[in-house]
């Protein structure tokens, strides 16, 4: 039984209100955006981008380099969550679809002159961003709509980054690299077609149950 709300307990959360007007409070939410702000200020970038090309485009590179890499283990969770199911053939199929995105990715930095190792800024933060859905997906307790709504998150952040990534390199003049991030991005809508609908089955499967 879920004991986590107030109203199975209402003796002890009584109490635990009347402690709240015994005790002075020290600030409120102003004073730490306040503190925030300050932070804020002082503190320094997230990363840099290396040379020899330290622009946007090479930035947004690495995030997807990133973000792919984590697709692919995300769906490599998603197998094990979905063993068994009938739509095991075209997560397998996807999860190579990822794999195969961040080799693209990867040979596209280098053909850049860039260095596909280095961490750039954008890169960072999409690696922090993907740990949240890697919890969903590796915890016992989630269920397959659960972890297939992880999986929805990933994909509509990535739908959104491929199609920037497409206007980046079509601005950089690369007509090569504009067709293969194209035919990717492409893909990746496929992907969440899929993944849309494997949730809203899943989902309305559970609301069936007794």
């Amino acid at each position: 039984m879920n004991q986590s709300g107030m109203m199975t307990a209402e003796d002890g959360g009584e109490k635990m209100l009347e402690n709240t007007q015994l005790t002075k409070p020290r600030g409120d939410e102003r004073e730490l955006a306040k503190l925030r702000m300050e932070f804020a200020k002082e503190a320094d970038v997230v990363g840099s981008i290396p040379e020899p090309d330290p622009s946007l485009l090479m930035d947004k590179l690495g995030e997807r380099l990133a973000f792919e890499r984590s697709g692919t283990r995300l769906y490599d969770a998603l197998m094990v969550k979905c063993n068994g199911s009938k739509w095991m053939k075209d997560i397998r199929h996807i999860r190579d679809e990822e794999a195969t995105h961040f080799a693209l990715v990867g040979a596209a930095i280098q053909s850049l002159g860039g260095d596909p190792t280095a961490q750039t800024p954008s890169a960072d933060v999409a690696g922090v961003e993907g740990m949240g859905l890697m919890q969903v997906l590796t915890d016992p307790k989630t269920t397959v709509a659960q972890a297939l709504h992880a999986i929805l998150v990933a994909e509509m952040t990535d739908n959104a980054a491929w199609d920037e990534l497409v206007e980046l390199t079509m601005q950089a003049g690369n007509d090569d690299l504009v067709a293969r991030f194209s035919k990717a991005r492409d893909e990746e809508r496929e992907h969440l077609e899929k993944v849309h609908g494997w949730y809203k089955a899943a989902t309305m499967s559970a609301a069936k149950e007794p």
